[in-house]
């Protein structure tokens, strides 16, 4: 059963410096568990009955590597080639009502298997002479490993009203293995959902972007629904929900809708914040949404009032302010613009204005856009994705002869202030933006001698 062939020098070394020092020691965790998932980890957890410092020391003595010691966590660090190893002494834990931090003591192996979150993560492998890989697993994870569930070592209060941060990681987990959170485990976390309050909100934004970057990351958005914690981590998510219907008439739920979005951009594309893009591409919806007699459900707007609120969201969870928020805001403000050019006839002008405004992001937005197909009704989703792909083609072809992505203006203001030698002033502005224009309504090519004329032209108007 004992992966001998993976990593068993390691392994060997750790054994024989246990029992030098006369105390016991196990790897632990999620090494254990990936083993028998079959998945690659490299990152080894061993419990020690006794000081998990004083073994790391005598392991890198060993193996002849440096040893990173953290004396206030009772834990230490090294590495062998791409391995990481982590030592810590076997504990018990204790919490206070206001903290996720937990008094620690010494404790048994079994004592620091049933602190852990769930069976699946607290089975042990042994290291002692006398029972080498020996699997230790008093509280059947191995069963729940191979049922796909998730469970918890102890009664579900305990383990969630302790550490909150685990009911995050039961979803997370659940949504990266494709693995179903027991019922008795589902009840307790909507008992304990007011508890998040003690976390921090780094650490609920680092469990969203795991559970974003699983293969299939609706998963987890729905579990968060059902465990009732949506509404205190993403409540213009959660605001989506449902589906209001007048005079028999009902809208689609954007909710649901924007699940299946995030889904498809994760089934075509591993970024991050085309990812978030995708799942909150409609949260202007319900600040918009309006039933207009004759006309029926309108959400005319949403994509400006949503792309407003992604500083929002972002800011709420201490999330990037920089570029990654940026392209973000500026994909959900911009999601429509690829369909209005669907809808209507695709002109070169339109078509120009969409390249100048995405830039270098012009290939995720309508990778968006395409994701943004929806329907039931499969000819008309098929009606789209060929007026997509009209619209994708008219990019290429647009982009290939005027060049506008990225578009940088031939006329500066530097070179006005020379020509006429004026300083800086309102005229100047004017003039840049007639350049523009023109170059982007197609009246002039993007070239410097026709720009250079325009730019004649309408400092003679403004009496330059």
């Amino acid at each position: 059963m004992f992966p001998q062939a993976l990593n068993g020098r390691i392994f060997d070394i750790v054994s024989r410096s246990a029992r030098e020092l006369g105390v016991r020691a196990f790897v632990i965790g999620g090494y254990v568990r990936d083993f028998f998932l079959q998945r690659e980890n490299n990152d080894i957890d061993i419990v020690v009955e006794g000081s998990g410092i004083a073994l790391a020391e005598a392991v890198a003595a060993k193996l002849h590597t440096k040893v990173s010691v953290f004396k206030s966590f009772g834990t230490a660090m090294l590495h062998c080639g791409n391995i990481e190893v982590e030592f810590v002494g076997a504990r018990r834990e204790s919490y206070r009502a206001n903290s996720r931090k937990p008094i620690v003591e010494d404790g048994t192996l079994e004592e620091d298997q049933e602190r852990r979150d769930f069976t699946i993560n607290a089975m042990a492998f042994s290291l002692q002479a006398d029972d080498y890989g020996v699997l230790v697993d008093p509280f059947g994870g191995i069963r729940d490993l191979n049922a796909g569930l998730i469970r918890t070592p102890l009664d579900p209060d305990t383990t969630y009203s302790d550490d909150p941060l685990r009911m995050l990681r039961a979803i997370r987990f659940a949504t990266q293995l494709g693995f179903t959170i027991v019922p008795e485990s589902i009840a307790s976390i909507r008992r304990n959902k007011e508890r998040l309050e003690i976390l921090s909100v780094e650490r609920i934004a680092d469990e969203l972007n795991k559970i974003m970057r699983s293969p299939k990351p609706s998963t987890g958005f729905l579990l968060l629904d059902e465990c009732e914690l949506l509404p205190y981590i993403l409540p213009a998510l959660a605001n989506l929900k449902g589906i209001e219907t007048v005079d028999g008439r009902g809208h689609k739920d954007n909710f649901k809708h924007s699940l299946q979005v995030l889904d498809n951009v994760a089934a075509v594309s591993d970024n991050l914040w085309l990812r978030w893009a995708a799942l909150l591409h409609d949260i202007g919806k319900a600040a918009v949404k309006r039933w207009e007699p004759g006309t029926g459900w309108t959400f005319h707007g949403h994509e400006y009032v949503g792309g407003k609120m992604v500083k929002g969201v972002f800011s709420k969870l201490k999330m990037s302010q920089t570029e990654d928020m940026k392209y973000v805001e500026k994909l959900v403000s911009l999601h429509m613009r690829p369909v209005a050019l669907v809808t209507d006839e695709v002109t070169d002008s339109a078509v120009r204005r969409l390249l100048f405004d995405a830039g270098d992001d012009i290939d995720d937005l309508m990778l968006l856009c395409k994701a943004d197909i929806t329907s039931a009704n499969e000819q008309k989703v098929e009606r789209f994705r060929k007026q997509y792909e009209h619209v994708r083609e008219k990019l290429v072809e647009v982009e290939a002869k005027d060049a506008v992505r990225n578009f940088k203006n031939p006329i500066t203001g530097e070179l006005i202030m020379e020509k006429y030698h004026i300083p800086p002033c309102r005229e100047i502005g004017l003039i840049k933006e007639a350049v523009k224009e023109a170059i982007l309504d197609g009246i002039i090519p993007n070239e410097y001698d026709a720009a250079y004329a325009l730019m004649e032209q309408k400092a003679a108007e403004l009496g330059l």
